[in-house]
């Protein structure tokens, strides 16, 4: 059962991902994912914004809320990357900053079959957006 909202969002995932079947059309759809990003600022397209250890251009703004909630938004110069961006902000945009922190992101990345599904350089990438979004949220919560 589903205990918190990345939780859920996860599952949501998972059934999208399983009902597209093969990984050429998950490929397509995340790519869609990515095109109905948020579109960052020129201003927010900055250094202090930008993800170490990713083969793309990636940037991560990160906005703490009121309820104790954080919201997360992000691009990429890539296609494929923008894509994974959504994915990963689909899981922890609109969570509690400690959810987020404790979160067993690779189980995530493995239950929707990125691990494998992704080039050792994407895959990197994924894991440094996410241990950043991870940092940003540890830091929220403390």
């Amino acid at each position: 059962m589903s205990t918190s909202p990345i939780d859920a969002a996860l599952d949501e995932l998972a059934d999208e991902f399983e009902m597209l079947g093969d990984w050429e059309e998950r490929y397509r759809y995340v790519i869609e994912l990515g095109k109905d990003l948020e579109p960052l600022t020129a201003e927010e397209h900055s250094e202090e914004n930008k993800v170490r250890g990713c083969a793309s251009q990636v940037w991560l703004v990160t906005e703490p809320q009121g309820d104790g909630t954080v919201r997360f938004r992000g691009d990429s110069d890539a296609h494929i990357v923008s894509g994974l961006i959504a994915v990963v902000l689909r899981l922890y945009s609109g969570a509690q900053a400690g959810d987020i922190a404790a979160f067993d992101a690779s189980a995530a990345m493995a239950r929707l079959g990125l691990s494998e599904a992704l080039s050792s350089q994407r895959s990197n990438g994924l894991k440094s957006m996410v241990a950043r979004i991870q940092r940003d949220a540890a830091a929220l919560a403390a």
